[in-house]
Formats: C-alpha cells, sequence, structure tokens
C-alpha cells in the first residue's frame, strides 16, 4: 500500500521488495548487507537478537485481534476441550516460533504442557487442511485467511482464541534492521517510518484493506471482507512489544530477558 500511494516515493525513497523463504531468513540477510530492512515476526527476531544479531527495530507491523490466531480441529475430532489436547499432534508453520508461543501461552495456564519438540509439527499454513482432513495432526494453530478456509470448507472447529489471556492484543511483527544500519542511516529510518505509518493508518478501514489484499494475494476481495483483522500500529509502544520478550522467556524460547527499549532508537520520526 505504502508503494502503490507513492508513500515512500514522497520521502524520497526506492523501495525494492525481496521475497523471503521465512521470518528466519531476515537476520543473516540484513547483517549480510543484502537486506538494509526486513519485516518479520517479533519472537524469532528475539531469538536471533539474543544468539548475537545486532536488532534494532524500526517500525511496528501487526498486532492480533480475536479470530487471527486461532486453534481447530477437525468436525468429527474427539477433541472438544484445550485439556483433550494433552499429548496431541499440533500442526504449526514453524516449530518454536510464534505460532507454538501463542499456543503454549494459551494451554499452560489451563493445565496442558506440551513438548516443544514431540507434539508439535511443522506443516505450511496452505497444507493444513490435508494435514487437518487426513488425521497427520490432531489440531492446526492457524491464521487468517486459513483459519475462516478450514472452518467454512471443512468444517474445523474452534477449539481456543489464542489471542485472549495473556496474549490477546499480542505484537505480532515488525520492521528490523542491524543496529549499525539504524546509526549510519537515521534519515532514511525516519523516512520509512513515516512512509508506512501513513500506510498503517489507511489500513484501519476496511475497505482500504478489502481492496488492496486482493492486489498481492489470491485473496478475494468478498473473502477480504470478512477475515477477521487485527491492527496496524502506527508507532512503536516498547511497553507492548516488551510483552513478546518476557513471554517468550517465561516459556523457554529465551534465556534470559531482553529489554525492548535499547532496540529502538527515539527522536528519528
Amino acid at each position: 500500500l505504502a508503494i502503490d500511494r507513492g508513500f515512500f516515493r514522497a520521502e524520497g525513497l526506492t523501495v525494492k521488495i525481496q521475497m523471503l523463504q521465512g521470518g528466519a531468513e531476515g537476520p543473516p540477510k540484513l547483517q549480510s548487507g543484502n537486506l538494509d530492512i526486513s519485516f518479520g515476526a517479533y519472537v524469532p527476531f528475539f531469538m536471533a537478537k539474543e544468539e548475537g544479531f545486532p536488532l534494532h527495530i524500526v517500525a511496528d507491523a501487526f498486532q492480533s485481534a480475536p479470530g487471527t490466531h486461532t486453534l481447530l480441529v477437525a468436525r468429527d475430532s474427539d477433541i472438544h476441550t484445550v485439556q483433550d489436547l494433552s499429548g496431541k499432534k499440533i500442526g504449526v508453520n514453524v516449530k518454536r516460533n510464534l505460532s507454538s508461543l501463542l499456543v503454549q501461552a494459551t494451554l499452560r495456564p489451563q493445565g496442558v504442557t506440551l513438548d516443544d519438540n514431540k507434539d508439535f509439527v511443522p506443516i505450511p499454513f496452505p497444507n493444513m487442511q490435508a494435514a487437518l482432513k487426513n488425521n497427520v495432526v490432531d489440531a492446526v494453530q492457524a491464521v487468517e485467511p486459513f483459519s475462516s478456509q478450514l472452518q467454512q470448507s471443512l468444517g474445523a472447529r474452534l477449539i481456543a482464541d489464542l489471542s485472549q489471556g495473556p496474549t490477546a492484543d499480542f505484537p505480532v511483527a515488525g520492521y528490523a534492521s542491524t543496529e549499525s544500519w539504524a546509526k549510519k542511516n537515521p534519515n532514511t529510518l525516519a523516512a520509512f517510518r513515516r512512509a508506512i505509518g501513513r500506510a498503517q493508518t489507511l489500513l484501519a478501514d476496511r475497505q482500504v484493506l478489502a481492496r488492496t489484499l486482493p492486489t498481492y494475494t489470491q485473496i478475494d476481495a468478498n473473502t477480504a471482507a470478512t477475515l477477521h483483522v487485527g491492527v496496524f500500529p502506527t508507532s512503536i509502544n516498547t511497553t507492548r512489544l516488551q510483552r513478546v520478550a518476557d513471554l517468550a522467556q517465561q516459556y523457554g524460547y529465551l534465556t534470559k530477558p531482553i529489554d525492548v527499549k535499547t532496540l529502538v532508537s527515539t527522536g528519528s520520526g
């Protein structure tokens, strides 16, 4: 949206998009200089930080809302409560990432403890319908539009909304760079924030969202208008982002605390 509306161009920036295979691909490409800024989920960004990646958060991108992240089972499954998930196999797009953290943080307070290595099965989102239908897994952690599609086409049942309780309004993803790039390019960083902020503001309008999604995905406008949609923040709230780092440490994805305030520059826009 920021590219199509000319928001980057108005800031004097030329933005070229490079597709990545997964969130873990971002940090090494940033560190090598192949990317200046990368979009990605906060959980792998923070895990990379603990492993030595010089993470700098450029801008916030997406925050969960009811229905955006769900835990589903097949229509005829004998699983009816979260307690029934004990010892079951759960499909997630990537193991030890945001998906499994959301599941852990939702289930453990309700008495269900899962093993990150044994109980989670990596399944790409587009393949979850077949996995659920063929009993490859007992449940899947789905996101939109796959969550709605699974419920409509397969009759999948909702066992838990993963954007409630400890993970309500959860920061999902943002834009990041290296510390050195941020220090060397404060004006570019500020310009990027302003441009992406303008686009994020427009996405509060569901009609704009419905028109934009079909331009770069296979989601049609009618489907886009009915999806559960999260929040597109227009500024960085370090208190909110600290929740991600704290929860990641609580569930063993990080071994030590991360002070998110140290990862964000001030006075840059």
